[in-house]
């Protein structure tokens, strides 16, 4: 290393997943690394991570993979031929850390237990002599005449040649991701694109409606979100296939995106799985005009399908209240506001039912209408849309084209997946490259 009078080789902001792998893998290299993280502790939102289980990765192969971050995947070719799943892998066995493989390709440590994958970077970064400085918040970094970097905080001034962003995005405040690493790359001169909430529950404008199904969590529903006011929406535009980032079909217009899963109604309205996996793209939809969605209570029977299934069950329980029939169509929470919506009163018999009501139940069971009104904010959100905007940074180093000896990693950078592992290893492996490339730019 050459000889100077700075306080580290590289400097690492931001102790998070990302942080901890480039810290680590400057280290092993031989760097001189100083990593300082402004809260008490490093790792926090990876021991939030996967329920506090920590989502490793994934075992999807590369294309899947690719594509779960979108047009922006194209970015991770590089780090991820350098640094992928087998690697990481490799690296949680290397200190005796075991994986397993869950549903949907999900892998997690063995021991279902977020803090032994923090232990590990712990200890990569000890036997590899990384220093660790806690409660040690960023407010500015210059780089002067003498390419020398001066890292200011509020306790002093530390000095290297080279400095990794990997403070994080803007959501999981309580871990330290607050929009450090996007203020601090602005200050040095890089474009943010603007930061918004993914995997994010949608707040909906008919909330008495969620408000009265609150806490109902349905297995088998299908939510497609739609450009437009959810009463000009055409049932028959609801798709029976998954559409959005991550499937093989692309949504056209109105259609935002399909899912087809779990979900929940809340006290302000949607979420679970399927409705987080739709949340960023229906935020953006939000930025251009009014957005929708539409849920199809019953997606394994098309519309014909529902109203004679109804009719022969009608016909069967005639003398029954359709109160009591629509026990066999919706959890008991769901009936009454389903039943209040078609207009028909809930006290009348089965046989009572005409034609045209009868069809206002298929209606509102194949398509249960929402009109969103916003996400929540941005800090209730699990990843951090936006960031540092990848034209300005190689994807081979994740170097700055703009600051020499300038690096980036993980979620400070315009990237993010929908759920399932691929934002961790993204995470690493970026962490992985940034670590490598800022080591061999202070060898040399």
């Amino acid at each position: 290393m050459v000889e100077t009078k700075n306080d580290a080789d590289v400097i690492v902001v931001g102790g998070g997943a990302s942080g901890l792998m480039a810290a680590g893998r400057a280290a092993q290299l031989g760097a001189r690394v100083l990593l300082l993280e402004k809260t008490d502790g490093i790792g926090k939102k990876i021991l939030v991570s996967g329920k506090t289980r920590c989502n490793l990765t994934n075992s999807a192969d590369l294309k899947k993979f690719i594509s779960m971050y979108g047009p922006n995947g194209r970015f991770l070719h590089s780090a991820f031929h350098r640094f992928f799943r087998p690697e990481l892998i490799d690296f949680c066995e290397r200190y005796k850390l075991k994986t397993k493989t869950e549903r949907g390709g999900r892998i997690f440590p063995l021991s279902d237990n977020a803090r032994d994958v923090v232990d590990i970077f712990k200890q990569y970064l000890s036997e590899n002599h990384a220093r660790i400085i806690l409660r040690s918040a960023v407010d500015k970094i210059v780089r002067d005449e003498k390419a020398l970097f001066r890292v200011k905080t509020s306790g002093r001034n530390y000095f290297s040649h080279c400095v990794i962003l990997a403070a994080g995005g803007s959501s999981w405040p309580e871990t330290g991701s607050s929009g450090d690493g996007c203020k601090l790359a602005s200050q040095m001169g890089h474009s943010v694109v603007e930061p918004r909430p993914a995997l994010v529950p949608l707040i909906v404008n008919e909330q008495g409606l969620a408000k009265s199904m609150q806490g109902v969590s349905l297995r088998n529903a299908r939510a497609t979100a739609f450009r437009g006011r959810a009463e000009d929406i055409n049932l028959l535009l609801i798709p029976n296939a998954n559409y959005g980032r991550g499937e093989a079909k692309q949504a056209k217009e109105p259609v935002i995106e399909s899912r087809f899963g779990e979900m929940l109604f809340t006290h302000f309205g949607l979420g679970g799985p399927i409705i987080l996996l739709m949340s960023l793209a229906v935020v953006d939809a939000l930025r251009e005009g009014p957005a929708c969605v539409l849920i199809d209570l019953k997606p394994a029977l098309s519309a014909q399908q529902l109203n004679k299934r109804l009719q022969k069950d009608f016909d069967t329980h005639g003398k029954k209240k359709i109160i009591s029939v629509m026990k066999d169509y919706l959890p008991s929470k769901m009936i009454e506001p389903v039943i209040d919506l078609t207009g028909i009163d809930k006290e009348k018999l089965a046989h009572q039912i005409t034609a045209s009501q009868r069809q206002k139940i298929v209606e509102t069971l194949k398509a249960l209408r929402f009109n969103i009104k916003a996400s929540l904010p941005l800090q209730k959100a699990i990843v951090t849309a936006g960031g540092v905007s990848l034209d300005e940074i190689d994807p081979r180093t994740m170097s700055s084209r703009i600051v020499p000896g300038l690096y980036f990693c993980g979620e400070t950078m315009d990237i993010d997946a929908d759920t399932g592992g691929y934002n961790l290893q993204a995470a690493f492996s970026t962490g992985y490259v940034a670590g490598e490339a800022a080591a061999k730019f202070v060898q040399e």
